[in-house]
């Protein structure tokens, strides 16, 4: 392999989830820029089709679809919507999540449920609607956190339930489909992004990244898009079932 071009995604189709912002529509940028061709997916249409808008405008092909990783039967519609429109599907980005910061002893069951359903249940039904429309060659990079590798310093026991829980997943994917299907399945997990998930807390928070991190900063989104295409492309085809922790040093503290 010509090593300029393993990192390379020309004309392969990636759903990248949780797209409408953040982390996800980076991911979307950085899937375009590789000549890969994203298809976005979020709740929020209006947000997917401004970043729709931007990346055509950069020569890329796109497909939109507003979606809910919560409803198996959406997640579903997305896959065979996905090959309908663009011939093949041929990498997932299980991106979408969501967070909560409450005390473990104040809790709710609607609440923990809530987070558990996006981030974990969301992963399963994805991975599971386009797993059986892939092609043996094709990536599967579930986002999970490095708090699922390390207690947080801060009171989030769904979150960081639910990210282990990915983690425990992937692990279990790849052992299921890499050899059978030759889909590779692998967990990348950051560390603390300036991301709209945490931008309200971004100034207590800093004190623990600085603390509690080797690099004692911020990650920027572009560290983390290295990762991500490096999964996804064929530079790790000898790559399954890791857990690829971007976070200064967070986890290994």
């Amino acid at each position: 392999m010509d090593p300029s071009h393993a990192f390379r995604l020309d004309g392969r189709v990636v759903v990248i989830t949780g797209a409408s912002s953040g982390l996800g529509a980076g991911f979307a940028r950085a899937v375009a820029a590789v000549g890969g061709r994203p298809v976005l997916a979020a709740r929020r249409a209006d947000r997917l089709a401004e970043l729709a808008d931007e990346l055509r405008a950069g020569g890329a092909e796109v497909l939109t679809h507003a979606t809910d990783v919560a409803d198996p039967a959406d997640c579903r519609r997305l896959a065979e919507e996905t090959v309908a429109a663009f011939g093949s599907l041929d990498a997932l980005v299980n991106n979408a999540g969501v967070g909560r910061a409450v005390p473990a002893s104040r809790e709710t069951p609607e609440g923990f449920r809530s987070v558990i359903d996006v981030n974990l249940h969301g992963t399963f039904w994805m991975a599971q609607a386009c797993a059986a429309v892939m092609p043996p060659g094709s990536s599967i990079v579930n986002v999970a956190s490095a708090l699922g590798l390390v207690a947080p310093r801060f009171p989030q026991a769904a979150y960081a339930a639910s990210k282990a829980g990915v983690i425990g997943l992937t692990r279990d994917l790849a052992q299921e489909w890499s050899g059978r299907k030759g889909i590779r399945v692998n967990a990348l997990c950051p560390g603390y992004f300036l991301t709209d998930m945490i931008a309200e807390g971004a100034a207590e928070i800093h004190e623990t990244v600085v603390r509690h991190t080797m690099l004692g900063r911020f990650g920027e989104q572009h560290e983390l898009d290295a990762a991500l295409l490096f999964l996804l492309s064929p530079a790790s085809s000898f790559v399954t079932g890791t857990t690829l922790a971007v976070d200064g040093g967070l986890s290994a503290l």
